[in-house]
């Protein structure tokens, strides 16, 4: 029964992300004439040039893709991702030539496309699948490189596709609408993914360490953690606080700390994603 329900849940999480991603492909994208980047980029110079089907070309372009992919990527992914691949392909020439096509402004169509692909992507990343493809190839260098943004590697591979594109069909303004629709996707693959959890890190060198925690702890209503540091020029032991909190949290206590502490030394970083007590549960 819990596998049915799992299985049930996968598969409209893949008709919903398939939809979005259909909806910017074929109903603006294409319409536009603008190249598109990764796998349905490519699938999408074949199907001006030779009029094959943009999910049929995804799904032939994708098999030396996935058997390049397997020992990286393991099996399990590869057969959820192999699911999301169909049912997004099937979405794209069957269901989505049913709705009407875009055929306004370009910007407003190279908006939507960015938008739409945007969520759709994210929202099946975000259930451990993959459409396949360039997410593939992006998802093996993440693999590799945890630390790099997944957007940031989809927007670099993406580049050279849309490059691509506009070679073949000689139309500078198409491609610059590429290259805005690959930057627009990712910002929304990344929001989408860890925007909602994004917030401030801050590491606080202070000989006030117990001060600042009590502040943060009673007024900003955040745990926070001390280490003990010791200067490389004074050889003074020093209380180094480090918290996680978001954005309004953090302008409150920068002010603090300089009133508590003049002489403190105050790190503020960008955190992509917090997952723990207080934040997100993983």
């Amino acid at each position: 029964m819990q596998r049915a329900k799992r299985i049930g849940y996968n598969v409209l999480v893949d008709i919903l992300g398939g939809v979005l991603v259909g909806v910017g492909i074929y109903n603006f994208a294409a319409s536009a004439g603008f190249p598109l980047a990764g796998v349905s980029g490519i699938a999408l110079i074949f199907y001006r040039i030779f009029g094959l089907p943009i999910g049929l070309g995804t799904l032939l372009i994708n098999i030396p893709i996935v058997l390049f992919s397997y020992r990286v990527l393991g099996r399990r992914f590869l057969l959820r991702s192999l699911q999301s691949m169909v049912i997004s392909s099937l979405i794209l020439d069957y269901v989505m030539p049913l709705l009407p096509v875009y055929d306004g402004e370009r910007m407003l169509a190279a908006v939507c496309t960015g938008v739409f692909s945007g969520l759709g992507y994210a929202i099946i990343f975000m259930n451990r699948s993959s459409t396949g493809g360039v997410d593939f190839i992006s998802m093996s260098i993440r693999t590799k490189y945890p630390y790099l943004s997944l957007g940031r590697i989809v927007f670099g591979l993406d580049v050279l596709v849309v490059l691509l594109g506009g070679l073949v069909f000689k139309d500078v303004d198409a491609t610059i609408y590429g290259l805005i629709i690959s930057y627009l996707l990712t910002q929304v693959m990344d929001k989408m993914m860890y925007g909602i959890d994004a917030g401030k890190m801050t590491l606080i060198v202070t000989d006030k360490g117990r001060q600042v925690t009590d502040y943060i702890d009673q007024y900003v209503g955040r745990g926070s953690t001390i280490w003990k540091g010791t200067g490389s020029y004074s050889g003074l032991e020093k209380d180094v606080v480090m918290c996680a909190c978001n954005n309004k949290q953090m302008y409150e206590i920068r002010k603090k700390v300089k009133e508590i502490d003049e002489k403190a030394f105050t790190i503020i970083m960008e955190s992509n994603e917090v997952v723990g007590e207080g934040f997100k549960k993983e």
